[in-house]
């Protein structure tokens, strides 16, 4: 069982280091880079788990919209995953989004069994207007985006 109290809020302090694990996955091709400025200025969407200063799992919750947002940047340190650690920040940030009264979360994944567990359903990206106009515009692999468009509705 994962200890919930090992999820915080990330501080600026920690961005370097969300920056190198995060990246370390981009090179690997299963999620996207981000810069160290986009970081910055998106810190406050992050949690981590962290163990004994360890930092062992991201993730970040991005409001798009009124009633919209994404989970963005799920990573674990690949001698952890499968041991609740990703699950525990994901509902971390589904517990943030009902807090702020959002209705729908999304995420663009490889991993869209992952998601779909947690109860997420499969939607098409057609259907997320403000992310393709937003984001995926600027993406390298855009219009031929290859993950999958995962949805839940709070």
């Amino acid at each position: 069982m994962i200890n919930k109290m090992k999820i915080k809020r990330a501080k600026i302090s920690d961005v370097k280091q969300i920056h190198k694990f995060i990246n370390e996955f981009a090179k690997k091709e299963t999620m996207l880079a981000r810069s160290l400025n986009e970081l910055y200025e998106g810190i406050r969407d992050f949690v981590i788990f962290e163990d004994k200063g360890i930092l062992m799992g991201v993730c970040a919750l991005r409001i798009l919209w009124e009633d919209l947002a994404e989970i963005r940047s799920l990573a674990v340190k690949e001698e952890f995953q499968r041991s609740g650690i990703g699950r525990s920040l994901v509902q971390q940030c589904l517990e943030d989004a009902k807090s702020l009264g959002i209705k729908k979360v999304f995420a663009l994944t490889y991993q869209p069994d992952f998601f779909k567990r947690l109860g997420f359903k499969d939607i098409d990206k057609s259907r997320l207007p403000q992310k393709i106009w937003g984001d995926c515009l600027k993406c390298p692999k855009f219009p031929e985006c290859d993950e999958h468009a995962v949805i839940i509705y709070l």
